[in-house]
């Protein structure tokens, strides 16, 4: 059978058209252009929605990405969000401060925000799950402990590394820094933190989460001028959520050990 002109014509299209959008790198909507074409056929879509539905694919393909990256960029701990927190589990949150914070709005004011509290009540979840909201907004986010942090500039300050490593803590639109407190930092530890804070002061947010009453970092911190220092920039712009009530994460590990027992009871019986 012989092929027509015409049909040549077309074919000849169809694989011009897909090498266009392999050269542009649009290549989610080159593998989907056989597709879009039958369904524009088969349901027969105007050329504007035809075109409108092939660059649509491409866009939510990037954006997936996109996301992707800066998931892996935030190396966040687990993926929680606020949905994951139950606030009538632990009544010493202040529910109506997280559901604003939650907004994102004081990342457009450079705001910091402080979650202190005893361990267990539920500051690092409350904070990863600020995290995972600001990257799923755009946002660049990156998590770290304090002791991580000051470790990287320990080394970096060594190797000769120093502006390069502040450039990177400064990056971040959201820095958040865990577990403040819990561990003795090194010699140059508070002073390196002092310079991350001061790096970001007024330009990105940072959520810092530690166990030292705001009135106790002078001895924890074994400097009183580093750490007022510090405070002044962190408090300048800040919400300050205290938490003081039970463990959060106690109850989480009884209520799962509460539906052990009864499932395995409900066997047995």
């Amino acid at each position: 059978m012989s092929t027509s002109p015409m049909q040549v014509s077309e074919a000849r299209r169809f694989q011009q058209l897909r090498g266009h959008l392999s050269y542009l790198k649009l290549n989610d909507a080159a593998e989907a252009l056989n597709r879009v074409l039958d369904q524009a056929r088969t349901e027969r879509m105007s050329l504007t929605a035809a075109l409108e539905r092939l660059l649509e694919i491409e866009v939510e393909a990037t954006e997936a990405r996109k996301l992707a990256a800066r998931e892996r960029f935030a190396c966040l701990p687990e993926p929680w969000t606020l949905a994951d927190f139950d606030f009538a589990a632990q009544p010493g949150v202040d529910e109506k401060l997280i559901r604003d914070l939650a907004t994102l709005r004081f990342l457009d004011d450079a705001s910091n925000v402080l979650f202190v509290g005893p361990p267990g009540v539920g500051k690092t979840m409350l904070s990863v799950a600020l995290g995972q909201a600001a990257v799923d907004a755009g946002h660049r986010v990156y998590f770290t402990t304090a002791a991580e942090l000051a470790a990287k500039c320990h080394k970096a300050a060594l190797e000769g590394r120093w502006k390069t490593c502040m450039r990177f803590f400064a990056g971040p639109k959201l820095l958040i820094i865990d577990e403040l407190g819990y561990l003795p930092l090194p010699e140059d530890g508070a002073s390196a933190l002092f310079q991350v804070i001061n790096q970001r002061y007024l330009k990105s947010s940072t959520i810092l989460r530690t166990n030292v009453g705001i009135a106790d970092w002078a001895g924890a911190f074994g400097d009183a001028t580093v750490a007022a220092a510090m405070l002044d920039r962190l408090l300048h712009r800040a919400a300050v959520a205290g938490i003081d009530g039970p463990s959060y994460r106690l109850r989480g590990h009884q209520n799962q050990a509460d539906a052990t027992r009864k499932g395995v009871n409900a066997r047995v019986s």
